[in-house]
């Protein structure tokens, strides 16, 4: 017999809502929400008291909105004419952060420069750009969005698509023929890019299901060529797609990867011991009123954003005379884009942009204590707006930590045979501001690690579920023709469908001060002439600087190679050099996807792995404000495209972080962390090494700890 629907809808909407945003839907007292729900698992996380929100007050002009703001900028938006008869959606509600000019003059002690906020919402098939004003009380903008895209998909919308879903007979049909129990069926309704006219004009997710039946890792079960299109404004499904019924589901063997279910999985050698770093002392680092941390030489502000995930800002680090000099204004994640490689039709549309179609913020979820983060970690919360305009508390979203790994800061020996006996050696210290978001199968660690020498290094790791495909071939001698694969099997039944990862980086970078300049220095092979050296040839470097946008678009070339340096031309060393910062890249991709194609178009930042552009605060999201469905006619590359001039201006840098990623059998069932990193490193920026003067450590500096056992 079926089962009940209302038993069914229960158990898949339940489900999904934890997947994507379950810390939009717990209620707290006070008319706040807070997540609450405990990890299924022996690696538990302490919550900590976040009842401190509830009274919280803004200290700085760039402190990300109170729960007390956000109730009453829901209060607002309550009484606003336009809204009197039916409250819209709230896809998006942050900060309206104060003109630049207006920050840089601000100093602790100052009024705070007045408190806005920026809402994006959904009402009637309108997308509505609205500033709240929280002095005057009142809505001051309120702009109906008439260029493509919609914003964030919210909750509701996802719990819309699971309801019209599970009331379709043809799917539900196709469910019971794949002799799949609705208890076991997990639904989730992603996002579905952009391809062609048929899908404007309606807000559209495609529904992809899976079976959890004896594991809580079903993206490794995949109802595969089961997909359903379904409009969630109109409460109607557009489109099924039924073609892989005769395509096995993956067994669950071995899918487990919880720490009390790992017994399918043999040790091959033997565990470590546990590690911490000891402070006996405590932590060296401080977090004033909140967001403004200060360690070593560095001071900077962090907030959790609902979008990009965390943002660094006003970040300065203690010059040679003893006073902070600026380095940064404003740092973040713009953009996630994650294209898979495979045209069928249950797979073409899989282009997904996660910061602007899920959120960054939105789905990041408790740090694991001593696991994310380590012993003497400062933790910090998220306060955001769910869709009904309420606020709720994301605990532990972001920890801040130092990190000793045992490398090494500057070091230099003598050979004693020379007449020095010298071993001087300084261990290297960093401090790291860490967020993850766990974007349904995948994880994305982001640090940014600040060290004492003035570099800053940004690095994402990838960890989580692959987003597999059910394939009849348990093993490649079954494969006949190699050629209809997207990927390579990671299990029986399982291909890892080749996908990429690029993640955009905004970097308002303000090298003592605002207006700035970027140079590319080339190494240009010079040869030598006749008879003025042994040598044939060497290297020489070129510097020129960017006048225009164009100038600055760079694609990154091993065999010609380049620093990139953003200078202040006003400023100067003691030997008359610019002081300056350079984007140093470590490993990265490029797209190799057709510029034409419609992911493509949608993502068209990743042409160039570095772009800069003047400073323009409604140009911060590299996909376009509104990237949901959008044709990708508001994006970074559109912008830059005017050519505007870039010398000695307030400038932003942009840098595109990628991954090639071809599966292999070591990333099921969960993969082990691939990170890539670049840094912002000083050029000219101090007069001499920065920490020549860091003290070494000796014996008498540690705590004295002994092993509980011997060996």
């Amino acid at each position: 017999m079926k089962k009940p629907y209302c038993i069914q809808l229960f158990i898949i909407i339940s489900i999904a809502v934890f997947i994507y945003v379950y810390s939009r839907n717990q209620y707290l007292n006070f008319g706040c929400r807070k997540t609450n729900l405990r990890p299924r698992s022996t690696i538990d996380t302490p919550v900590h008291n976040s009842d401190h929100h509830f009274t919280d007050t803004p200290l700085h002009p760039l402190d990300p909105l109170t729960v007390p703001e956000i109730n009453n900028i829901r209060s607002i938006l309550s009484a606003y004419e336009p809204f009197s008869s039916s409250f819209p959606s709230i896809n998006t509600l942050s900060l309206d952060e104060p003109d630049k000019r207006q920050v840089l003059a601000w100093k602790p002690g100052d009024p705070l420069p007045p408190r806005r906020a920026s809402v994006i919402s959904f009402l009637d098939g309108q997308t509505h750009l609205l500033t709240v004003d929280l002095d005057l009380a009142v809505v001051t903008g309120d702009v109906v969005n008439v260029g493509s895209g919609y914003p964030m998909l919210t909750n509701e919308d996802l719990t819309t698509a699971l309801e019209v879903l599970l009331t379709n007979l043809d799917f539900n049909k196709s469910i019971l023929a794949r002799g799949v129990d609705f208890n076991d069926l997990v639904c989730i309704p992603p996002s579905s890019g952009w391809f062609g006219p048929d899908e404007e004009g309606k807000r559209i997710v495609k529904v992809q299901c899976f079976y959890s039946q004896n594991t809580p890792n079903y993206y490794m079960r995949p109802i595969e060529g089961l997909r359903v299109t379904v409009d969630v404004d109109k409460r109607e499904i557009v489109k099924i797609t039924d073609t892989g019924r005769d395509i096995p589901i993956p067994e669950e063997t071995n899918t487990d990867y919880r720490y009390t279910t790992r017994s399918p999985f043999s040790d091959m050698s033997r565990e470590t011991n546990p590690m911490s770093m000891e402070q006996l002392k405590g932590h060296s680092f401080t977090v004033e009123n909140g967001h403004t941390v200060k360690w070593a030489n560095w001071v900077f502000h962090v907030k959790p954003d609902i979008r990009a995930g965390m943002i660094i800002s006003r970040a300065m680090v203690r010059g040679d005379n003893g006073e902070y000099r600026s380095v940064m204004y404003k740092g973040f994640a713009s953009e996630l884009y994650v294209p898979y490689m495979d045209p069928d039709q249950g797979w073409y549309y899989k282009s997904y942009m996660d910061a602007g179609e899920f959120g960054l913020g939105a789905t990041a979820m408790p740090l694991v204590e001593l696991n994310d983060c380590p012993r003497y970690s400062y933790y910090m919360d998220g306060v955001f707006a769910s869709a009904d305009g309420r606020p709720f508390i994301q605990p532990n979203m972001i920890c801040i930590f130092e990190r000793f790994t045992g490398d090494v800061g500057w070091r230099h020996s003598e050979i004693p045979a020379m007449g020095f006996d010298i071993r001087e050696s300084r261990p290297k210290m960093t401090l790291v501001a860490r967020m993850v978001a766990s974007v349904g199968n995948y994880d994305y660690i982001f640090d940014w690690e600040f060290q004492t020498d003035g570099l800053i290094r940004v690095k994402v790791g990838l960890s989580g579920m692959l987003m597999v495909k059910a394939t009849p071939y348990e093993n490649v001698y079954n494969i006949s023709n190699t050629d209809d694969m997207s990927g390579p099997l990671v299990s029986e039944n399982v291909i890892g469908v080749v996908h990429d990862h690029f993640i955009s980086f905004h970097l308002d970078m303000d090298i003592d001060g605002q207006n700035n300049s970027f140079a590319e220095v080339n190494l240009v092979k010079e040869e030598t002439r006749r008879g003025q050296s042994p040598r044939k040839s060497y290297l020489k470097a070129i510097r020129k600087v960017a006048k225009t946008e164009d100038d600055a678009k760079i694609k990154l070339k091993l065999y010609d190679p380049s620093e990139f340096h953003v200078f202040n031309p006003a400023k100067r060393s003691r030997l008359g050099n610019p002081t300056g910062y350079k984007i140093v890249p470590g490993g990265t991709a490029a797209s190799l996807l057709d510029l034409d194609d419609p992911p493509q178009i949608r993502a068209a930042f990743t042409n160039n792995q570095i772009w800069v552009t003047p400073h323009n605060k409604s140009e911060e999201w590299a996909g376009g404000l509104l990237v949901s469905q959008s044709k990708g006619d508001d994006t970074l590359a559109v912008w830059s495209a005017r050519n505007r001039e870039i010398e000695n201006k307030d400038i932003v840098l942009w840098y595109t972080l990628g991954f090639h990623h071809i599966p292999c059998q070591e990333d099921f069932p969960v993969m082990p962390t691939v990170s890539s990193s670049f840094e912002l490193k000083p050029v000219n920026f101090f007069d001499r090494n920065p920490i020549l003067n860091a003290k070494p450590i000796f014996q008498k500096d540690l705590p004295v700890c002994f092993a509980t056992s011997s060996y």
